[in-house]
């Protein structure tokens, strides 16, 4: 797996002054390009398709005197019971509390009481809140943030334009905000359009981040609709008739807008290869021995050494390529994180 020391002063500690003031990283079979993250149509083709992740960012952090309780997620087996990482605040930052018992108890703000039921991980334990989390979180919580970002950010921060444009008040959300789609903005999504490249939307709902240790994600919450999945067919359709009579298919890639789109559609796969409509809790890990199968490209932020979203890299773009792509970041000083810089994957 992909190792590398990762310097501080390459870690984003805010977000830029505009979303789309990002730089931009892109690998292909011809080599490594630098862009700013506004050239991002000129690197596409008309009838490529870009596949977005719409969830919205929750609040997902209530903070006591001591401790802040992240909420991940509900459990896929009692709806009523949540995964919550228990973090001790250190200052500006937290750290993981090694804590709790099974049975003991948080009085919350607001009056709430969150009641620990046993350990689901060594980091996450299944809880119990005694009133409805995702309301309860957007009037006590505030968005997650770790040690590298230097102070807390307004929950607008947090949300991508897609979130925006299709999120309602009651909706269910991310612990942590899908961050490959943070820097588009309205006006680049209409130039994507213009270029004729095409979007698609599903959901996928994230858990909290391990930033002191990967692991490996658990069962999250994801829809791929019935529209979704026939253009993401069509496309890859279309592109199979044009390489089997030797033409030089323009268009035609399905480009996924961050980790969680590649894995919400390879949990959509048949056994056929085609993708179909599906919602409901994806445990699908995208790995080298595994593959992809229906995605040709990832847009993605730059990952922790040894994450376990490096793996899902490499099975899209080879370890060689990878390799090149954050030698290339780190010399370039690119940024990491969820303000940082992105980098495109065209294999």
């Amino acid at each position: 797996m992909l190792d590398f020391a990762l310097p501080p002063d390459l870690e984003a500690h805010e977000p830029p002054a505009r979303r789309d003031a990002v730089r931009l990283l892109a690998a292909t079979r011809d080599g490594v390009t630098h862009h700013a993250f506004t050239d991002l149509p000129d690197l596409l083709r008309p009838g490529d398709l870009l596949v977005f992740n719409t969830s919205t960012t929750l609040p997902a952090a209530v903070r006591l005197d001591r401790l802040a309780v992240h909420f991940s997620g509900p459990v896929p087996s009692d709806p009523d019971c949540w995964l919550v990482e228990l973090r001790l605040r250190t200052g500006r930052a937290s750290e993981p509390y090694a804590g709790g018992c099974p049975g003991e108890w948080f009085p919350l703000p607001g009056g709430a009481t969150l009641t620990l039921l046993d350990r689901y991980t060594p980091r996450l334990w299944r809880a119990r809140l005694d009133t409805d989390v995702e309301p309860y979180l957007r009037r006590h919580g505030v968005p997650i943030r770790y040690g590298y970002v230097s102070r807390d950010q307004p929950a607008a921060a947090y949300q991508t334009v897609f979130a925006e444009a299709l999120a309602r008040q009651d909706a269910s959300g991310s612990a942590e905000m899908p961050s490959a789609g943070r820097p588009f903005t309205a006006d680049l999504v209409t130039r994507l359009v213009a270029r004729g490249v095409l979007l698609a939307p599903l959901t996928l709902h994230t858990g909290v981040a391990s930033p002191e240790k990967d692991e490996p994600p658990y069962p999250e919450r994801y829809e791929v609709p019935a529209t979704t999945a026939a253009l993401v067919n069509h496309v890859r359709r279309e592109v199979g008739r044009g390489r089997s009579v030797g033409g030089d298919s323009q268009g035609g890639r399905v480009i996924a807008v961050g980790t969680t789109v590649v894995r919400a559609l390879e949990s959509a796969v048949t056994d056929k290869g085609f993708v179909r409509a599906a919602h409901g809790w994806t445990s699908h890990v995208v790995t080298p021995d595994k593959g992809v199968r229906v995605v040709d490209g990832l847009l993605t932020g730059l990952h922790e050494p040894r994450s376990s979203h490096l793996r899902m890299l490499t099975a899209i773009a080879g370890e060689e390529l990878l390799e090149r792509v954050y030698t290339e970041a780190l010399a370039g000083g690119y940024r990491w994180h969820e303000f940082g810089d992105v980098n495109l994957l065209l294999p």
